[in-house]
């Protein structure tokens, strides 16, 4: 996954509605759908009618974050993370071909598609039983956010976390986490989450902080 866009700071708060309102699930859900662009994107993958469909991970933190630290809102992601489930079908041929009929459909987006009936091949876990309980296995707590895109549960967000973590703009280890801890403490070094947003706090697998300093110093 590359690293997000620049950004830039809001110069009027009044140019979105929620202020510092942001409280639960419902209020991330509604804020995420204010946005035109995201709303667009939602609808646009959700017309595919992929099984067990969600948009997750950046999608989700990566305007949270923007606006906690006063950014203004931007339509630039490193890629967007439409996710399903069906073991049926588990080849990254079907992904690609889902990515190129989502890109004729909203063009300019980068899409990125995976089938999470596959993932836990590559990720040495147990065959997973859907698309939540694979996200449980992803390695960032405020990472592990999806929209989902069923009609019927229009809005609903999967957070098996919560959103505890998002909201203090930090970053710990879920338990896969701790289990993978080398790929863990790998995407902190490799991301530019601390450029980003500064405000950001990083926990390593035994629960110490992690200085952004050094990661600068050392992997920038």
């Amino acid at each position: 996954m590359p690293a997000a866009p620049p950004c830039a700071r809001v110069t009027d708060k009044s140019q979105h509605a929620f202020g510092a309102s942001l409280r639960d699930a419902q209020d991330v859900c509604d804020f995420i759908l204010d946005n035109a662009f995201q709303r667009s994107v939602i609808e646009a993958a959700r017309s595919i009618g992929l099984p067990d469909g969600a948009i997750g991970a950046g999608f989700v933190r990566q305007p949270i974050w923007d606006h906690l630290h006063g950014y203004q809102p931007t339509d630039k992601f490193a890629d967007i993370d439409v996710l399903y489930f069906d073991p049926s079908d588990p080849t990254p041929e079907s992904e690609l071909r889902i990515e190129q009929e989502l890109g004729r459909r909203m063009p300019g987006v980068p899409w990125e598609v995976t089938n999470q009936a596959r993932m836990h091949i590559s990720n040495g876990d147990p065959a997973y039983r859907d698309t939540e309980d694979a996200i449980m296995h992803w390695l960032e707590t405020p990472t592990a956010l999806a929209v989902r895109l069923a009609p019927r549960a229009a809005g609903g967000l999967i957070a098996p976390f919560g959103l505890e973590d998002m909201f203090a703009i930090q970053i710990k280890p879920t338990p896969a986490g701790v289990r993978r801890s080398d790929a863990y403490r790998k995407r902190l070094r490799q991301k530019d989450w601390h450029q980003r947003w500064p405000k950001i706090r990083m926990f390593d697998v035994d629960g110490t902080e992690i200085d952004a300093a050094r990661l600068r110093a050392e992997f920038e």
